[in-house]
């Protein structure tokens, strides 16, 4: 059971406190956000997992979230509706994003921890004019259920206990992914991974299996295996929009670098691709980094 509370103040205003409950993954907490009066963000055990402000749900507080935001901005034309899949529901902050920034998208979200979805219903409530779907469920077997090219894009951001999966981690996934996509369709996937980047290098050889265009976008100290942290990786089977996700991704406030081509390729270190057989989860975050 969700637990909260509330400082009262004057003219029965309040402070919101955090609320805390225990869900599937963990221990999640919605902590309020003390410069946005109707923001909060998401942790489960510790993890910072999700931002969001339900007076303005097009801010991205999260750096890894607004890059991913600017692969919704650059996937089709601005205003354009969109079919959008997401892997992985945390408090539903894309999702939020897309149907305030393209309104009447229809998007479904998959999200397996059951009662994670219902605290975030609970205190951080969807807008219920978007045409969004949440589905509880394990994000394969939810892509596995969506019609061949129904998609415009997939965007993948599942973790347990901070890991990725390993079966969200292979080509037989990937092909799933390629079947729900459109011609001319992205998938875009949040990724984390550390010294010696083993997984990093080994999910962009997978995906480049399946994709003829990739990128891939990082905090420049992520790229040289200097800490930990996320990348967010672009396919598709048409060319991407490297030269602006380039320029957006390098005026944010924490300013990332791109990868693409034979830049990429060589980041690889001629990895190979992953299999279902040989998938493993990522690799777990060190304790430090969310101190």
């Amino acid at each position: 059971m969700a637990k909260s509370r509330r400082n009262k103040g004057g003219g029965g205003g309040g402070t919101p406190e955090p609320v805390v409950a225990q869900v599937d993954g963990g221990l999640a907490e919605l902590i309020p956000d003390r410069e946005r009066p109707r923001a909060w963000a998401l942790l489960i055990d510790g993890a910072p997992q999700s931002h969001v402000d339900l007076d303005d749900p097009a801010h991205l507080s999260f750096e890894y979230q607004r890059r991913l935001g600017h692969v919704v901005d650059l996937v089709a034309p601005p205003g354009r509706p969109l079919q959008v899949v997401h892997l992985g529901g945390g408090a539903f902050t894309l999702a939020r994003y897309v149907a305030a920034t393209r309104p009447r998208s229809t998007q479904q979200v998959v999200e397996l921890d059951g009662p994670l979805v219902q605290l975030v219903r609970s205190h951080l409530p969807l807008d219920p004019g978007a045409r969004i779907r949440v589905r509880s469920g394990d994000a394969r077997a939810g892509l596995a259920k969506v019609p061949d090219g129904w998609a415009d894009l997939v965007i993948a951001d599942v973790f347990g206990g901070a890991r990725t999966p390993a079966h969200l981690t292979s080509t037989e996934f990937l092909a799933d992914v390629r079947r729900v996509l459109r011609p001319g369709g992205h998938y875009a996937a949040n990724l984390a991974d550390g010294p010696p980047l083993a997984h990093l290098r080994a999910q962009v050889a997978t995906a480049a299996g399946l994709f003829p265009e990739l990128a891939l976008a990082a905090d420049p100290t992520v790229f040289r295996g200097r800490r930990f942290g996320n990348a967010v990786l672009l396919a598709s089977d048409v060319p991407l929009p490297v030269a602006e996700f380039t320029r957006r991704v390098a005026s944010d406030p924490h300013p990332g670098r791109v990868e693409h081509g034979k830049e990429l390729m060589d980041f690889t270190g001629g990895a190979a691709a992953v299999t279902d057989a040989s998938a493993k989860p990522s690799p777990a975050p060190p304790p430090a980094v969310f101190r």
